[in-house]
């Protein structure tokens, strides 16, 4: 098969290869899907090069964990029916070395999810660890009906998908953008849903939109943001983090402690094994519902991958992907 792999961390020029590889095959409880659509997602690229000193948990990896295509071989145990389904997965290459980066990928069968008819395969690639992210910040904490949730960074691939699934849910959303210029790229379905930061007071406009305060809030960068956070949210709230811009950050103790606040800290590896499946079913149903809309760029053909790789480095609004069959 051909893919991409690095064995050495760096500079995607430096270290990304483009080959053949042995056709990888399927072990009991394993399926095998060969791909139309490799997703790229920011956690990738941190592994490739190396963020925070990680360092090559395999002599050779093949990157990403999100894709889409079509279930072509399964292992012992594994119902065969499943051949020939169209199939979103997820976590491919988390805790393994080859990924979604190649025209075929063996995952074991829970982290294959097979996709109705109607939802694209551009869709799909895009729902793993954005989405499964997303899901977790809403829902972690209980069903969100009639809650007020306060999603920042609404235009990213996390925040875009956690304001989509806590409205589909019957939720009140109020999303934040940086700057009004922002509020032009958001899906139509959040621009009303949706403020911009860049105003004189964030903590009044966002109580003009939730007045009694927020339930829970989706937070991208809580650094920043958590004075914010801690002014809007009402007693027993929880900020659900994914993402901070200062590795230390501080925050507003005596407050929070008062007002018997919760910080939820989200690391997408390692959330349970039926958080994931859950996320999964959710993700899978609110798209083929049309609940969910997805910014994404021109697939790019696999040779390109290191374009590909610092696309997603410049913090580009679409989500990248990759056609591993071109």
């Amino acid at each position: 098969m051909r893919a991409a792999w690095y064995d050495r961390q760096g500079p995607a020029a430096d270290v990304l290869q483009v080959g053949e590889l042995p056709d990888p095959e399927v072990g009991p409880g394993e399926v095998r899907v060969r791909l139309s659509r490799s997703g790229i997602s920011p956690g990738d690229t941190k592994k490739r090069r190396g963020w925070l000193g990680s360092t090559m948990p395999y002599p050779r990896v093949v990157p990403h964990s999100d894709g889409a295509g079509v279930v072509d071989r399964v292992g012992d145990g594994v119902d065969p029916g499943l051949v020939g389904r169209r199939a979103w997965v997820h976590g491919a290459q988390s805790y393994r070395p080859s990924g979604t980066a190649a025209e075929l990928v063996v995952v074991p069968e829970a982290l294959v999810v097979v996709l109705p008819d109607g939802v694209s395969d551009d869709l799909a690639a895009c729902l793993g660890i954005p989405g499964v992210t997303a899901h977790r910040a809403v829902f972690a904490d209980g069903p969100v009906a009639g809650r007020t949730v306060l999603v920042h960074g609404a235009l990213g691939a996390v925040g875009s998908l956690a304001a989509q699934l806590a409205l589909h849910a019957g939720a009140t959303v109020v999303g934040t953008v940086r700057k009004a210029a922002d509020l032009a790229d958001l899906p139509a379905s959040l621009r009303e849903h949706t403020l911009s930061l860049d105003v004189d007071d964030p903590v009044a406009a966002v109580r003009e939109r939730a007045p009694e305060g927020v339930d829970r809030v989706v937070e991208v960068a809580f650094s920043d943001n958590v004075d914010l956070d801690a002014a809007v949210l009402r007693l027993g709230g929880v900020i659900a983090a994914y993402a901070t811009r200062e590795d230390r950050p501080g925050f507003p103790f005596w407050p929070m402690l008062f007002a018997n606040l919760t910080i939820r800290l989200l690391g997408s590896d390692d959330f349970p094994a039926e958080a994931k499946r859950q996320a999964a079913e959710d993700l899978t149903a609110a798209a083929a519902a049309g609940a969910l809309t997805i910014r994404t760029a021109d697939p790019l053909p696999l040779a390109d991958v290191a374009a590909a790789h610092d696309q997603v480095d410049r913090d580009n609004r679409r989500r990248v992907l990759l056609d591993p069959t071109a």
